[in-house]
């Protein structure tokens, strides 16, 4: 099986088991991926998480053109933003995944860091969270809000719209956008209960995780 026809099965495989588990709904969210020549592959506009067909994938070229597939989403200016200023970046996936559009709504929620670190894996798969404004979906201006942050974010929640995340590859986009939502989940079930965050010293010793193993957030080294 070819690059692309792996990639393009692998989004539908992880586009339905976020569909599956309520994480979107209806014909919201979409996925892009990059191949190792540059092309994208991406979800097509208008459809189903649920119920994606592999060949109808939007491919297309460094230059954003249609090579193959059904018309892409809307929100190519989003997803190109993430690819033009983190380097890295092989995957993108944007959803409207309901505990983190909750939070996005709540006047509380710290702009500059909208989920608090609640968790290790939060803190290692999503980094500091930046509230976005209010944007009309499809509007080119959520791109440039993303490219004004140079690149400094994995991920950002749109004001009443939901979460964006970037990951190196298709897996690990999904598996953070999947703890962004557990953890805005967790924030709406701790509200007004004070919960206990991590120090500013264990989001230290975890941001240095990935580079020396397994860190015990009660001391260093590995455990």
């Amino acid at each position: 099986m070819s690059e692309e026809a792996k990639l393009r099965e692998e989004i539908c495989v992880l586009a339905k088991s976020l569909f599956d588990r309520g994480l979107t709904c209806g014909a919201s969210g979409n996925i892009s991926a990059r191949l190792s020549d540059g092309t994208l592959l991406m979800t097509p506009t208008g459809s189903s998480m649920g119920f994606l067909d592999p060949s109808r994938i939007s491919h297309l070229d460094a230059n954003l053109q249609l090579l193959s597939g059904d018309r892409p989403t809307k929100e190519i200016p989003l997803h190109t933003a993430f690819y033009d200023t983190r380097n890295g970046t092989g995957a993108v996936v944007h959803l409207h995944s309901t505990h983190s559009v909750a939070v996005s709504m709540l006047p509380e929620t710290d702009p500059d860091n909208a989920l608090p670190p609640l968790t290790p894996y939060s803190v290692m798969r999503l980094g500091r969270i930046k509230l976005l404004p209010v944007f009309l979906p499809g509007d080119a201006a959520m791109g440039d809000a993303v490219r004004g942050l140079a690149g400094q974010r994995t991920a950002v929640l749109l004001a009443n719209h939901g979460p964006v995340v970037a990951g190196r590859d298709l897996w690990a986009a999904v598996f953070a956008m999947e703890e962004l939502e557990e953890t805005a989940k967790l924030t709406l079930l701790t509200r007004g209960l004070k919960p206990s965050v991590l120090t500013i010293e264990e989001v230290r010793a975890v941001n240095k995780m990935g580079q020396r193993g397994t860190v015990n957030l009660n001391g260093s080294g590995r455990e």
